[in-house]
C-alpha cells in the first residue's frame, strides 16, 4: 500500500483563463477590487461596488515608477482587444514614454504654437533650459490653455492663469511661466501679424536682485569657519569661490587634471553661464586645493561621496551646518554672494574693472570691440586674482591701529 501511495502522481492544475463570459460573471464586492488576468502579466480588470468594470494595466517606468493606465470599460471593448493595448501600453512604459501617443496638437492652438516654438527657435539655440522650459510649459500652462487658439487668447486669460500659479505654486514660478509666454509670443509675432497681449506690470514678484556683499568682518568670519579641518568639502568651496570670484558649481566642478601649471582652465558648455576661462591661481588657492584629500580614482578636488562625479548633492545641507557655526546675528548670506564680494574687492585693490569683470567671463565692450578683440587676458587675470589674493590676506591680518593699508589707485 505504501509503495503504491509513492507512486501516486497527482493531474496538473487547470490552465486558468479568462474570456469575455468570465469578466461578465464577476460580480461586485462592497469595496472596488481588481482582478488579475492569468493570461497577461500586468493586465487586470476592476470592478467597482457599482458594477462598472473596467480594463487596466501597469508597468514600471525606467525609474522604477508604476504607472497605471485604464484602458476601457468592459462592457465597450472586448478582453482580447484590450490586451493587445495592454501589451503596447507595457512596452511603451518600460521605454519611458506616455502610456498611449499623444495626438498632435490642433493647429494654430498654443499647444501648437509652442510645439513649433521649442522646435524652430528653443532646439537650434541649444538652450540648456530646454528641459526645465518644457515641464514648467506641460506642466501649469498647457493643461490650462493649451487647446486655446493662440491668437484669441486675452490678456484677462494670461492674469487668471497666472492667478492660479501663483496660488498654488508661489509668484516666482508665476513670473517664469510669463517669461516662458512672453517668448513664445514674441517669436510667432516675428512670424506673422500677430500682436503681442503682453505688457509692464503683469510679473507678480517684486523681487529685486540681491546687492549683498560681505564686510571685512564677515569674511574674516567666513574664513575662519571655512578653514576648519571638519567643515568638509564645503569649507574649500566657500574659499575657492572667494579667492577666484567664480560660481559655486565651477568651483565645486573643478578637476585636479584641469590645472596645469597653475593655470585653471575652467570648461565651460555651449550657452552655459558666464565663467573666467583660463585662471592663473594665486598661492593661496593653490593652498586650498592641495589641502583637499586626493581620491585615488576620482580626480575631482571636491569629488563625490559615492560615484565617479563632483560633490554637488547636499550642499544645501553642508550650507546649513556651516551657518549653525557662525556667530548668532550673522546677516544671512548665499554663496553666490562670494562672487559679488570678490568683485567688489578687486575693486579695492585697483584692478582694472575691465580686467576684473573679464575673471567673472562677463562680456566686455561691445559692437567691433567684442568682435575683433580676441584676446584671453591670461596673464592680466592672473594678475587680478594675485592682488585679490593679497587684498584677502591683508583682510584676514585683520585691522592695524594707527595704520592706514596702501590702496592703489584704480586705473579705471
Amino acid at each position: 500500500m505504501a509503495n503504491e501511495m509513492a507512486f501516486t502522481t497527482t493531474r496538473p492544475p487547470r490552465r486558468r483563463y479568462l474570456n469575455d463570459e468570465g469578466v461578465a460573471r464577476l460580480r461586485p464586492r462592497p469595496k472596488r477590487y481588481t482582478y488579475a488576468d492569468p493570461e497577461l502579466i500586468g493586465h487586470y480588470v476592476r470592478v467597482l461596488p457599482t458594477g462598472v468594470k473596467s480594463f487596466l494595466t501597469v508597468a514600471r517606468d525606467p525609474f522604477g515608477k508604476q504607472v497605471w493606465t485604464t484602458i476601457g470599460r468592459c462592457d465597450r471593448i472586448k478582453i482580447e482587444a484590450s490586451r493587445e493595448k495592454a501589451r503596447e501600453i507595457i512596452r511603451r512604459v518600460k521605454a519611458g514614454k506616455p502610456a498611449f501617443e499623444p495626438e498632435p496638437p490642433k493647429a494654430d492652438t498654443l499647444a501648437a504654437v509652442v510645439a513649433d516654438w521649442l522646435a524652430l527657435y528653443v532646439g537650434p539655440k541649444g538652450l540648456r533650459t530646454r528641459p526645465e522650459i518644457e515641464r514648467r510649459l506641460n506642466k501649469y500652462v498647457l493643461p490650462i490653455l493649451g487647446d486655446r487658439p493662440f491668437v484669441e487668447l486675452k490678456r484677462s486669460d494670461i492674469a487668471k492663469l497666472l492667478d492660479g500659479i501663483q496660488h498654488k505654486h508661489g509668484a516666482r514660478q508665476a513670473d517664469t511661466c510669463l517669461t516662458d509666454l512672453r517668448s513664445v509670443a514674441n517669436w510667432y509675432a516675428s512670424r506673422s501679424d500677430y500682436v503681442p497681449i503682453f505688457t509692464r506690470g503683469m510679473k507678480r514678484s517684486d523681487a529685486k536682485p540681491r546687492d549683498r556683499i560681505l564686510n571685512h568682518d564677515e569674511i574674516r568670519t567666513i574664513w575662519e569657519a571655512a578653514s576648519a579641518e571638519d567643515i568638509g568639502p564645503f569649507g574649500g568651496i566657500v574659499r575657492l569661490c572667494l579667492l577666484t570670484a567664480q560660481r559655486k558649481q565651477k568651483v565645486a566642478a573643478m578637476r585636479h587634471d584641469d590645472i596645469v601649471d597653475d593655470v585653471w582652465r575652467i570648461p565651460q558648455a555651449p550657452r552655459e553661464k558666464d565663467a573666467g576661462g583660463d585662471l592663473v591661481l594665486p598661492k593661496l588657492a593653490l593652498n586650498v586645493i592641495a589641502e583637499q584629500p586626493r581620491h585615488a580614482v576620482n580626480r575631482h578636488v571636491f569629488p563625490a561621496k559615492w560615484g565617479p562625479g563632483h560633490v554637488h548633492v547636499g550642499l544645501d545641507t553642508m550650507k546649513k551646518k556651516f551657518d549653525a557655526r557662525l556667530p548668532a546675528g550673522f546677516e544671512p548670506w548665499v554663496v553666490h554672494d562670494l562672487r559679488r564680494t570678490s568683485r567688489s574687492l578687486m575693486s579695492e585693490a585697483g584692478v582694472d574693472r575691465n580686467v576684473a569683470e573679464r575673471v567673472l567671463g562677463h562680456k566686455v565692450g561691445g559692437g567691433v570691440e567684442r568682435t575683433y578683440d580676441r584676446f584671453a587676458y591670461i596673464r592680466e587675470k592672473g594678475a587680478a586674482l594675485a592682488k585679490l589674493a593679497e587684498h584677502i590676506k591683508i583682510i584676514l591680518a585683520g585691522p592695524v591701529d594707527n595704520v592706514v593699508p596702501y590702496r592703489p589707485a584704480s586705473s579705471s
